[in-house]
């Protein structure tokens, strides 16, 4: 059952699978989607593992149902219940047509250098690894407000609603942009935090006509966000094939599409501007470097949005990569979205590392 909790001023639309038969000192598994999607492309995943872990999915500020957000941007026009209500009179621009399907998938995972964060304070946790951050001044502390979109701010969230839920031990999976998420928590709170996967997530190399057009795509597809694209013939269908090796179910190409529309736009544009530019990017390595906690990689043999060589580079720098990539699986036969292209395999993937860890 879906449910809303209170997380730094914003409601979070979350759920929490009843306890199974699993010991009571066991983490909570809690799953963290990327940008412009939602919770609800975990569902085939916590289907398999929820008889032996209890698991907590989550929408991310301002993405699926953790909306209504004070002094922002709106999100998307709440889509009309009939096609009378329809204005068809702005005509459609092919070529926004074309980055709209192909951009409907999340950013490659990249890092920040988020200076102002207070890690201790916000987390409540103890004994994290700094990672080089100045002393705080009012300016700082000026900045933290203003910072509220990058992947260390959506930790920080993550964090407190971890807290709010009086949970104590938890295990992170994170799906690209949300892997950067996960590993920012990890480091914000060790003493909670006990593991993170990261599903096609990667990055630490910035590569700056490549992020420039990303960024340019991404800023027009938010922009360019009509109610009545839903209704746009086919498009469900060209969004079966885009960042997928094999073409997914339709019932997910129209997940895509809904949560596209119903994205908060100063969050949806602020979270992709944030969370690519050439420092932030730069900084994530580090983080991983610094983590004590076990981190393990899943990447998508057939990945374009986030190649398994960018997932490899990231995992190296963590002290369980071992010269030989231990700490990484590589899925055959899937795409970017590995969670619904290849559920069963990535549910063994991550079912092997929680007993690994666990035992």
């Amino acid at each position: 059952m879906v449910k809303t909790v209170d997380v730094l001023g914003f409601p979070h639309a979350y759920e929490l699978f009843a306890p199974t038969d699993a010991p009571t000192d066991m983490p909570i598994v809690v799953f963290v989607h990327g940008w412009l999607l939602s919770r609800a492309y975990w569902q085939p995943v916590i289907e398999q593992l929820a008889g032996n872990y209890q698991c907590l999915a989550y929408d991310l500020r301002g993405f699926g149902h953790s909306q209504n957000f004070p002094n922002s941007a709106p999100a998307a026009q709440a889509l009309p219940q009939n096609l009378t209500e329809l204005d068809l009179t702005e005509p459609v621009p092919e070529t926004v047509v074309q980055r709209t399907a192909v951009s409907v998938a999340s950013p490659t995972s990249v890092a920040i250098d988020h200076p102002t964060l207070n890690r201790e304070a916000s987390s409540g946790a103890s004994g994290s690894v700094p990672v080089s951050l100045p002393d705080q001044t009012a300016a700082d502390q000026a900045e933290i407000s203003s910072n509220r979109y990058t992947p260390a701010a959506y930790a920080q969230d993550l964090v407190h609603l971890l807290a709010e839920l009086q949970i104590k031990k938890a295990w992170i999976v994170g799906h690209s942009l949300g892997g950067s998420i996960a590993l920012w928590a990890a480091h914000l709170a060790p003493d909670t935090i006990e593991g993170v996967v990261c599903v096609n997530a990667g990055g630490g190399i910035y590569l700056k006509e490549e992020f420039e057009r990303f960024r340019l795509a991404g800023e027009q597809l938010v922009k360019f966000r009509p109610r009545w694209l839903s209704y746009l013939p086919f498009l469900d269908l060209l969004l079966t094939r885009i960042n997928v090796y094999r073409p997914i179910a339709r019932r997910w190409a129209k997940q895509r599409l809904q949560d596209l529309l119903v994205a908060n736009a100063e969050a949806a544009l602020r979270s992709l501007l944030d969370s690519t530019t050439e420092a932030e990017v730069h900084q994530l390595p580090q983080v991983v470097a610094q983590l004590q906690q076990p981190v393990h990689f899943i990447t998508g043999q057939k990945d374009t949005v986030m190649e398994p060589k960018y997932v490899r580079h990231l995992a190296s720098f963590h002290p369980s990569f071992e010269f030989c990539g231990h700490n990484v699986s590589e899925i055959s036969d899937c795409g970017h979205l590995a969670m619904i292209e290849q559920p069963d395999v990535t549910v063994a993937e991550i079912r092997a590392v929680l007993e690994k860890y666990s035992a």
